[in-house]
């Protein structure tokens, strides 16, 4: 029996399943209730937050069979030839529905000439004809062919969307996830369902083949989360924030030097040390904050010390980390700036 991958296993089959796109889905069932079917729909967001899967769903819902959906892959099916195809193609009528609907995914991958191509066929194309195109980058798309197509703004997943997320599709596959390590995976995630559901995969995969195979030991640690994703350990990512609200600079930069020669990635022990510290100063508000490991816990009840300062450091290095060419480098700075060396704010 052939597996199937987390992602597509648990991916919305109707408008009722899709979560966190309220604002798309009401937009999308209002044009079906009224029959406004537009000629052209234009999906825009980050990648694995269901452009596609809904693009299906409504492909269904307007009555389409699977005979009549066509989905093209624009990364590959860029030049002029392959939309002259498309072209001829919207032509001929549906096999079995009113539509025949097109999903151009990655649509913002086309060549010059093939937009050209295109937008003749957005401005009059046949009325049994729907494209649906999706793109990660709205920005690289020619404004006359977005301005040729009804526009939806699809919402990253928040964090807690995300874990939830994580935690019920590990319950579906026999699992129980602890808290704290649903918000590492879908911290691992980076705002994507896709991404999520690869990383608890992943994880679940370590899982089975460290217990020979059994699942019998079904409860998903952070331990485990970050043995299978090779995530910086919770202990390295409390010292760190220990040592910055503690003004300890050494102790600092002895955290970094873990985080590099364990090859860890420095953008994830940001974002780690960052929510951390969130935690930290909201726990110091009285604001209630989102389960945490008894470890962590303990550490924001001793910790009163993260202040708004630490937060902002933290943050100004994220302008920096992606670009850096060497990675720690926004890091470090960040640990001289929060601690109070005789420095610039470099950040600014």
């Amino acid at each position: 029996m052939s597996h199937e991958v987390l992602y597509r296993k648990y991916r919305p089959q109707s408008f009722d399943e899709v979560i966190g796109q309220d604002a798309v889905v009401k937009a999308l069932k209002g044009a079906i209730a009224n029959s406004a079917i537009a000629h052209a729909y234009l999906f825009a967001g980050s990648r694995g937050i269901g452009k596609t899967s809904i693009a299906r769903i409504f492909a269904r819902e307007i009555g389409t069979s699977g005979n009549d959906v066509y989905e093209i892959d624009a990364a590959s099916n860029r030049g002029i030839d392959d939309i002259r195809a498309l072209r001829d193609a919207v032509a001929v009528l549906p096999f079995e529905s009113n539509y025949k609907v097109y999903i151009i995914d990655e649509v913002h991958m086309l060549t010059k000439e093939a937009f050209n191509a295109l937008l003749k066929t957005l401005e009059e194309p046949p009325r049994h004809v729907v494209f649906i195109l999706a793109t990660t980058e709205i920005h690289k798309l020619p404004e006359t062919i977005v301005s040729r197509c009804q526009v939806f703004e699809f919402k990253r997943p928040s964090a807690e969307i995300l874990r939830d997320t994580v935690a019920l599709v590990a319950k579906k596959e026999g699992y129980s996830i602890e808290p704290a390590a649903a918000e590492l995976v879908a911290l691992v995630g980076d705002g994507s369902f896709r991404d999520a559901h690869g990383t608890l995969e992943r994880v679940i995969a370590a899982k089975v083949g460290g217990k020979s195979g059994a699942k019998s030991a079904a409860n998903i640690s952070r331990d485990d989360v970050e043995e299978a994703t090779g995530s910086p350990k919770s202990e390295l990512v409390r010292g760190f924030v220990g040592a910055l609200a503690a003004k300890d600079a050494p102790a600092a930069f002895a955290s970094l030097a873990k985080v590099r020669e364990k090859s860890f990635d420095p953008k994830l022990f940001l974002e780690l040390a960052l929510s951390l510290a969130r935690l930290a100063l909201l726990r110091k508000m009285g604001v209630a904050a989102a389960s945490l490991s008894e470890e962590d816990e303990r550490f924001v009840s001793a910790t009163p010390a993260v202040d708004s300062k630490l937060i902002r450091g933290l943050l100004g290095a994220f302008d920096y980390i992606g670009v850096s060419p060497i990675r720690e480098l926004p890091l470090e700075l960040a640990v001289l700036d929060i601690v109070g060396e005789k420095e610039q704010n470099l950040f600014q």
